[in-house]
This record gives C-alpha cells, sequence and structure tokens, in this order.
C-alpha cells in the first residue's frame, strides 16, 4: 500500500507499514550501524564503536540487541578467550539497502543547498 491509499484511514501512524519501519529502524543510532554494517561485515563490537565514536558502549550494546531481536543484525560469538562477537546484517537487514542507497543520494544533491 502506498502512503496515499492511508490517507484518512488511519488513526496511529503506528499502525501502517511505514510506521512498522520507523519502529526497526528510528532513532539516533539505528540507521548508522546498520550503514556501517553495510560497509564492512562483519564487524567486532570495539571496531563499531571505534567508527562511530561519539556512541557509548551501553547505547551501542543495547541498539545491537534490538537490531538482533528485529531480525537485521546477526551476532556470531566464538568460544575462545578472550572473547570474541561479531556483528553482521541478516538478509532481512539487506533489504533495507537499496532504501540506504536512495538516502545517500538524496544527501549527495540537497547537502549543499
Amino acid at each position: 500500500m502506498s502512503m496515499a491509499e492511508y490517507k484518512g484511514k488511519v488513526k496511529n501512524i503506528q499502525d501502517t507499514p511505514f510506521g512498522y519501519t520507523l519502529s526497526l529502524i528510528g532513532g539516533k543510532w539505528k540507521m548508522v550501524i546498520i550503514y556501517l554494517l553495510a560497509e564492512d561485515q562483519p564487524i567486532r563490537f570495539k571496531e563499531l564503536k571505534r567508527q562511530i565514536g561519539t556512541i557509548t558502549y551501553k547505547t551501542l550494546s543495547s541498539q545491537l540487541k534490538e537490531l538482533e531481536a528485529d531480525g537485521l543484525v546477526k551476532r556470531k560469538e566464538y568460544p575462545q578467550v578472550p572473547p570474541k562477537v561479531e556483528y553482521s546484517l541478516t538478509d532481512k537487514a539487506g533489504t533495507l539497502l537499496p532504501i540506504l542507497e536512495e538516502l545517500c543520494e538524496w544527501g549527495v544533491k540537497n547537502q549543499n543547498n
């Protein structure tokens, strides 16, 4: 269904496919994490933290857990000492990448306007 088809029919945006999508990728960090995982995966927690920079360890951990629970991120733990954990995108998250590309193109066109 397109946005126009929902006009006047929905009382709550969260009841739409758009609302569902925002519930998965909304917020300050989730799209950043998906973008970085798309660029370089698998990636370890500390490297992801280093690339983002300003995110706290606690916030990154909670965002990764939410993305994993929503089926967008895979967490692979290796049984070794010290512990090694890598994160990568799922196939479901891969379907978001064309949208991410469109957002990047929009940014290129509009960044200096």
